[in-house]
């Protein structure tokens, strides 16, 4: 009767010697829903290995793929965000941005860096969806203009990562306040003729899309972002219709003439060297 009456035990490990998986060594495709292991996930330039989809990162993982061998001097670091209106919804707005930066290790949405990308210097700052949506306030205003002053001192191309929701509601007029700045700021590094490029992950919507998202010499973005203004829901339940299939997405802003082109994030890094030797030449 041994087929019936187990006489080994299958499993010699007891429960005091298990161990758990640590945490971050696998993630899940948001898309095709498969395991993806982080070491591999690194080296495919944070793409799914299955189906190509694009995963949100923040700047940490955008200066790793971008930077020659991660090196770079971050600038304006220790800016944070001041709280003018002494706004207060569920919590006050200081408890927020502390309770943020605290669990991301973030000061505000957006970091900016001088390195180099295959040779050619660049200026970069990029933004971080993680702290409060990605929201522009007014230290994301007040970094991308100082990035712009060090872009335009040291003759240095500036590279502008947005992934954003949109104006921090928080900081009211003088989020909004961001959009004229920052567009102000770009027109001089126009004038100076020293290349802007704007590169739109997922998502870029509200405010920095109606700035300075839309401005560069060339707009470039990831395959399948969510750019706009209003998010699509909003706008269905607006207009009560039906929007088109891909509505919003970098595909189809393209196809529409808002966008230069799109590009793989594994072959960012190559065509952002290409474009800068192209206009240093």
């Amino acid at each position: 009767m041994a087929w019936f009456k187990r006489e080994k035990k299958g499993i010699s490990t007891t429960t005091e010697e298990k161990k758990e998986a640590p945490d971050g060594l696998w993630n899940k495709c948001p898309n095709c829903k498969k395991a993806l292991h982080s070491a591999d996930l690194i080296e495919n330039r944070y793409v799914c290995h299955y189906c190509d989809y694009h995963l949100r990162i923040g700047s940490k993982e955008y200066f790793q793929v971008l930077f020659d061998n991660n090196e770079f001097t971050e600038l304006f670091a220790n800016l944070t965000s001041g709280d003018p209106l002494h706004f207060t919804d569920s919590k006050p707005y200081t408890d927020r941005i502390i309770e943020t930066t605290a669990k991301t290790g973030l000061k505000d949405a957006i970091r900016a860096a001088h390195g180099k990308v295959d040779g050619q210097e660049l200026m970069v700052a990029c933004m971080d969806f993680a702290f409060i949506g990605g929201s522009m306030g007014s230290v994301v205003g007040e970094k991308i203009a100082r990035s712009i002053d060090y872009s335009l001192k040291h003759k240095v191309p500036f590279l502008m990562i947005s992934k954003s929701g949109g104006a921090r509601m928080m900081e009211a007029a003088f989020s909004l306040m961001q959009m004229a700045k920052t567009s102000a700021k770009l027109a001089l590094l126009s004038q100076a003729k020293i290349p802007y490029i704007s590169l739109l992950t997922d998502p870029t919507t509200g405010g920095v899309t109606a700035s300075y998202a839309m401005l560069g010499d060339i707009n470039i973005a990831e395959p399948g972002a969510l750019i706009g203004f209003a998010g699509p829901r909003v706008i269905k339940e607006t207009i009560k219709k039906t929007l088109p299939k891909g509505f919003q997405t970098s595909e189809f802003v393209l196809e529409h003439g808002f966008l230069d082109f799109i590009v793989d994030r594994r072959e960012m890094k190559a065509k952002l060297a290409t474009f800068l030797k192209m206009m240093k030449n």
